[in-house]
């Protein structure tokens, strides 16, 4: 009995995990923001069903995805190139799937992004425009300072903005629709 509950539990997180991507989303793409309200309760939801599955390690590991996946963003984030939303999305994350499964979610995230990000430039015809960005940021980042352009940052109305959250929603479900039901 213990081990049927223990799956139904692993499928409730699963089930959850892609329903909490899906909502922030959907919330990225109509508002353009992640709001707090979204991201605040993931994070004991899924420490607690991590604890409630397999005990303090799981819960351990879910407070690992969570350090690793904030790490990993944070100085996207001090940079002005990913909103607050965004970044506390992936920490949600990470307390959901723990750092094994954040690393490959996150990687998919990013290839998402990056194709929907040339959509859009494509779209908006700023190929031009995103090449003389791009030189700035490398020149920036090889003095080891920060771009300084306001236009470069996500806080310019004029920016082409790419929602995060909704790559992240779509390789979370992807994630989720291609792993087995009893991965725990």
């Amino acid at each position: 009995m213990a081990v049927e509950f223990r799956t139904a539990l692993a499928k409730t997180l699963w089930i959850l995990a892609a329903a909490f991507a899906l909502t922030a989303g959907i919330t990225d793409l109509r508002w353009q923001k992640i709001p707090n309200w979204l991201t605040y309760p993931a994070v004991p939801i899924a420490i607690l069903l991590h604890w409630m599955i397999a005990g303090n390690h799981a819960a351990l590991l879910s407070l690992a995805g969570a350090a690793l996946g904030l790490g990993i963003l944070l100085p996207f984030v001090l940079l002005g190139g990913l909103g607050g939303g965004d970044w506390k999305l992936v920490g949600a994350l990470g307390f959901f799937f723990g750092p094994q499964r954040l690393v490959p979610i996150l990687l998919l995230t990013l290839m998402i992004n990056g194709i929907m990000a040339i959509a859009l430039i494509l779209w908006k015809r700023r190929l031009g425009q995103t090449f003389r960005n791009l030189g700035h940021m490398t020149v920036a980042l090889f003095r080891f300072r920060s771009p300084g352009a306001e236009e470069l940052t996500i806080d310019n109305p004029e920016t082409a903005k790419v929602p995060f959250g909704i790559a992240a929603a779509i390789a979370v479900l992807l994630y989720v629709a291609a792993q087995p039901w009893t991965a725990f």
